[in-house]
């Protein structure tokens, strides 16, 4: 995207895009139906996003940038490594409880393949700031050394996914984010190195 949308047409075009693509299959929706519910022309999105792939991918962008911030703020000041991997695998869950459109679109109806194959999917600052943290841990002793950084990270986020989608298959009866420490503590102990 060259040239930047007026503010009140993006954030009726974010609205439209969260709507549509939570609610909707990923192969029935379509542009035209989000173009009614931004109240912006078919043309006009094609002016900025060449399909509705690219289209999803610019703010799936957006929103997992607000995410990694979020997680860099709530880092600040954290030395010790098990509180930095518990507010990291915190602040995710409370995101996705309170975006949970966001969550739905990521885990739920975005075909992974699809997605794998835009730049997007990299997500370069976010999945750096986890391994550096991660390779952090395997460096003192305290993480399990014997098997990549990626492969914990790979361990933390299937976690994180399975129980948004449960999550939304039981109801969100209780809070996602409530859930967090219990969850954790299972993540440390498989985790942590096995020689400790």
């Amino acid at each position: 995207m060259s040239r930047r949308l007026r503010s009140d047409i993006h954030k009726r075009l974010e609205s439209a895009v969260l709507e549509v693509f939570s609610e909707s299959d990923f192969h029935k929706a379509n542009i035209r139906a989000i173009a009614r519910k931004a109240g912006v022309s078919f043309s006009t999105i094609y002016n900025y996003y060449d399909s509705k792939e690219g289209l999803l991918f610019a703010f799936l962008d957006i929103w997992l940038g607000e995410l990694t911030d979020r997680i860099t703020d709530h880092l600040q000041g954290l030395e010790d490594l098990k509180e930095k991997l518990r507010k990291v695998f915190w602040v995710q869950l409370d995101y996705y409880e309170r975006n949970p459109q966001v969550g739905r679109i990521m885990f739920m109806t975005l075909p992974l393949k699809t997605w794998m194959a835009d730049d997007t999917f990299q997500q370069k600052k976010m999945i750096n700031l986890f391994l550096d943290v991660l390779r952090q841990g395997q460096e003192e002793g305290m993480l399990n050394p014997n098997v990549r950084a990626g492969v914990l990270l790979d361990f933390m986020h299937g976690l994180v996914q399975r129980s948004f989608f449960m999550w939304i298959s039981r109801g969100r009866k209780e809070s996602l984010a409530g859930q967090a420490n219990v969850l954790f503590e299972m993540v440390w102990r498989a985790i942590s190195n096995p020689e400790d």
